[in-house]
This record gives structure tokens, sequence and C-alpha cells, in this order.
């Protein structure tokens, strides 16, 4: 318990640090009315970049996907309807950031959030291997640098420069590390390390990663810690009574406790470094555990029944469950739209409770600013 609220506490930190930055300068997003965010990740996060990767062979572009979106039709995002970084981005006034690989750099979208995320990445370039065509996030990097370039060319080095120092950047990886890289028999990293010497590779390539980032102007950043992969329905069935894969559930673990030392050390060695970890853990476990809590019936199992599939994804072919919203899992590796809200939501409130964010009727207040950025909330969804 104390280690997580230690974990919400730094997460806060970052967003109270944020809004300082973020507050009546050009880090606010091109729109004026919040702030610039950009998504790097895996496909959790992914909201349609492997759409445009023909090769690809981690696409969500099947029918039951985006069901439950504003259109009703695939978007490339790997759930029913919206991700986390979608609700979170509505939660803040703005629009979710478009796919990089929809852009042209000569586009005004530019100069506002991007999503870099890719299915099948992983903080290691041989993750997702098998998948043919992906964005690794060492690519991802890249193609922030190909935006920040972009800026650069239309509103000068200096204002860039502030835009990207105010920016929130949200870093949701390292699931796929372990599911299709240590976890998979025929990856060569779970027989060539063992997995204490793992972690050191995953946080040795971190600290090179977001070093880089760093250099490229990140100030903020906003690490989502692993989520207990032992109990995503993929994993489940291996274990032979249906039941969580505790070793995994451990890995994950060790993972989040190493990655929140990784963040502090580099706030601690870069100058205005202002990065955190996200409790992600937590939040999923207690959906998980106490599904009806939070409205739901099914925690253990996925919507389309996908859990010994190969791929594990929500073929045409597959038979939806009848109440979409009653299920945790939408396949055998994705939470549903309807548990991405409840992550959201416990997700913000917690930087609510903690003083981070305050509501007050149709806005939204960052404190920590002087005076305190106000972002008119969006209008209700009809």
């Amino acid at each position: 318990m104390a280690a997580a609220l230690a974990v919400v506490v730094a997460a806060v930190a970052v967003l109270l640090a944020v809004a300082v930055v973020v507050t009546g300068g050009s880090g606010e997003a091109a729109a004026g009315k919040g702030p610039v965010i950009y998504i790097f990740g895996d496909s959790m996060s992914d909201v349609g970049n492997n759409n445009y990767l023909l090769l690809s062979l981690a696409k969500s572009d099947y029918p039951w996907y985006g069901i439950d979106y504003a259109s009703g039709f695939p978007t490339g995002r790997f759930t029913n309807g919206r991700t986390i970084g979608d609700i979170m981005a509505d939660k803040f006034g703005v629009p979710p950031p478009p796919p990089f690989l929809s852009l042209y750099m000569t586009d005004d979208e530019v100069l506002g959030g991007v999503n870099f995320a890719s299915g099948g990445a992983g903080l290691l370039n041989e993750t997702g291997i098998y998948f043919v065509q992906y964005l690794s996030f060492d690519h991802q990097i890249s193609s922030f640098e190909r935006i920040k370039n972009a800026m650069i060319g239309k509103i000068g080095k200096k204002a860039a420069e502030e835009v990207v120092n105010g920016a929130i950047f949200q870093v949701g990886l390292g699931s796929n590390d372990y599911i299709n890289n240590f976890l998979r028999p025929f990856m060569a990293d779970g027989i060539v390390y063992t997995h204490d010497e793992f972690i050191g590779l995953l946080m040795e390539t971190m600290d090179r990663q977001l070093t880089r980032m760093y250099d490229l102007g990140a100030r903020n950043v906003w690490f989502s810690g692993l989520a207990p992969l032992g109990c995503i329905p993929s994993q489940r069935v291996l274990s032979g009574d249906g039941g969580c894969l505790d070793d995994v559930n451990g890995y994950a673990l060790q993972f989040n406790a190493a990655a929140g030392n990784l963040l502090e050390g580099l706030n601690g060695k870069l100058p205005g470094a202002r990065m955190a970890l996200s409790d992600c853990y937590s939040v999923v476990m207690d959906l998980i555990d106490h599904p009806q809590k939070h409205g739901f019936k099914t925690s253990h199992t996925s919507c389309c029944d996908v859990d010994t599939t190969v791929g594990g994804l929500c073929l045409p072919t597959a038979q939806l469950c009848d109440d979409r919203t009653a299920f945790v899992f939408w396949d055998a590796y994705h939470t549903s739209d309807a548990a991405n809200q409840v992550i959201a939501d416990r997700l913000y409130a917690d930087m609510v409770s903690a003083g981070a964010v305050q509501r007050k009727g149709n806005t939204t207040i960052i404190v920590g600013a002087s005076p305190s950025t106000t972002y008119a909330a969006p209008p209700p969804k009809s």
C-alpha cells in the first residue's frame, strides 16, 4: 500500500510540474484549450499507426473492433471502443492525438499532440519482430524527432522547444517485452537471460531511450507501470486451472519497482526532468479481483471468447458476448472500452484527490500554476 501511494504521489508531482510549464505559454495545444500530449506505446495505445504498415501482422482492422467507438467502425484501436489515452485526452479537453503515420510533416497538426504507439512494440527492438512491421520504441522516438523538426520549420526553434518542454509525454511499454518476447519459448531473450538479467537489459534500454527523449526536449514523462500480466486471458489459459500466473505477475511487479527507481534516478541527473511511474498494476488488479464493484460481471475471460485462439484477437468469426460492458477484457490481451473508462477515471480521480486537478462545473483546472490554468471541458457526448 505504501509503495502504491508513493507511486501516485510521484505521478501527481509530475502533473503539478506539467501544470506550471503549460500555463499561458506556447506549451498549450494549438487550439489553446489544453496541453499538448504525446503518446508512445504498444497496442494498448495504438490508434491506427499499424494500419499504415502494409506488412504488419499486428493490426486490429477487423469488423468487431471499433464497434463501440463513435464511428462504429475499426480505427486501428485494439479494443471495441476507446483507449485509455483517448479518455484521458478527453478529460483534459483535447482531442485524441492522431496517429503519427496519418500526418504529413507539412500539416498544421504537427503543432499539436501526436500518437506514436504501435501494436507489437516493446522497449527492446527485437520484441515484436515476428509481427514483421511495427514502430519500435526507438522508431517512435525518431518519429517524434521528425515531428519536432517539422514544428521548428513552422514556428521556429525557440517556440517549438517551448511546446515540447511543456508537453505531457505518456509512455506505455514493456508488456510485449514479456508477453511477446521473454515468455515465448522461441524467442532468444528468454533463453539467454535470467529474469534479473532481463530486467537489467530493459532498464539499461529505458535509460538510453528516455535520456534521448529528454535530449529532444521531453521534460514531463508519465510512464505507465505494467498491469498484472499473469491475469490477462491469454496467460490464464496457461495455468491449467484458469487462475492468474503468479510468477508472471511477480515479473511485472519487479519491472515496476525497477522502472520507478530508474525514473527517480533520471530526475536526479537530468536538470528539469519530471518523470514518474503511474500505478496501473493496482488499478487493473482491483478490476480483476472485484469486477462487480465496478459494474462488471466477468474479468477472467474475454468478451469474444478468443483466449485460446492463435493471435487472441476478435476476428470476424468470433462470437461476441451479449453485454460488452460486463467484461473487463475485450480480447485475450486488451481491456474493453468500459474497463478503459474505469481505469482512466481512477487515474484522473487520483489526480483530483491529490489536488493536481480540480473540476469546477464544465472546466478542468490544473492546479499548481500561477495563475492556475483553466481548460474548458469538452461538451458531453450525445
